[in-house]
């Protein structure tokens, strides 16, 4: 009888299109590179199942999956084998095993994104991968007042689109938490919420960023969730500074 487990994974996103396998295949997935070490390692196909299908370029610390695998040794020896398999850009860890009714996607109670931004004039090459560069320091107070809005149930159709892409899915979601901290020339934005819309965090990051810069006033986020209207927000922050770090059960 096969074991069902769960277990983090941390991904470097940049050189993935995301984290789900593509129907047709345009480049390396983080879930294809799990499966195709589980299979080395058991010798047998194993389905992985995670908790967020993160986007192209988008990295995790906290991401969760789940699987069911004809494994009769110890967890530990399972993590060591796949990281021993996985590429460099992919490592799982905390491994145990968990209930047949779990689902990474379904049974989380929240997920938890956080965005960094690093002010610079001058691009910093150790940075680029995982941080949006800003040459000039927006105003962090007008930010956090904006984000504060975003706090509550909200329709967040102005914001981003159902993952399943299917017509009349709702948009409504809860965001616990959403505040940026500084420190030095960086920047960090943490937003919880008990599910996303596709390319969420990224429009919000972009709106925030623009409230900071002076483009918007802070007030103009309600106004934003109000309209509903997906026009009202032009552009995405970049892939690099998102990573997915908890999600919570």
């Amino acid at each position: 009888m096969d074991l069902k487990v769960r277990a983090k994974v941390a991904y470097d996103g940049t050189d993935f299109v995301g984290f789900q396998r593509q129907a047709a295949r345009r480049g390396r997935t983080v879930q294809g590179e799990l499966e195709a070490a589980l299979e080395k390692v058991c010798r047998s196909r194993v389905a992985v199942v995670g908790a967020g299908r993160t986007d192209a370029g988008v990295h995790a610390t906290g991401q969760v999956i789940a699987f069911a695998v004809d494994w009769k040794h110890p967890l530990d020896a399972l993590g060591r084998a796949l990281n021993a398999t996985l590429p460099e850009d992919v490592a799982v860890r905390d491994l145990a095993p968990c209930e047949a009714g779990f689902h990474p996607r379904y049974s989380a109670k929240s997920r938890t994104y956080v965005y960094t931004v690093y002010v610079s004039e001058v691009r910093q090459p150790l940075l680029r991968r995982f941080a949006w560069q800003l040459e000039q320091r927006p105003d962090v107070a007008a930010m956090n007042e904006a984000a504060r809005q975003l706090i509550g149930v909200h329709d967040f159709a102005a914001f981003g689109s159902p993952p399943s892409g299917r017509v009349g899915e709702t948009t409504v979601r809860e965001v616990l938490r959403a505040d940026w901290q500084a420190m030095d020339e960086r920047l960090w934005f943490t937003i919880e919420a008990n599910a996303f819309l596709f390319r969420m965090v990224r429009r919000i990051v972009m709106a925030l960023v623009r409230v900071g810069r002076g483009e918007y006033g802070p007030d103009e986020i309600r106004d934003m969730l109000e309209s509903r209207d997906a026009q009202r927000i032009k552009g995405l922050a970049p892939a690099c500074g998102l990573c997915l770090v908890d999600v919570k059960y």
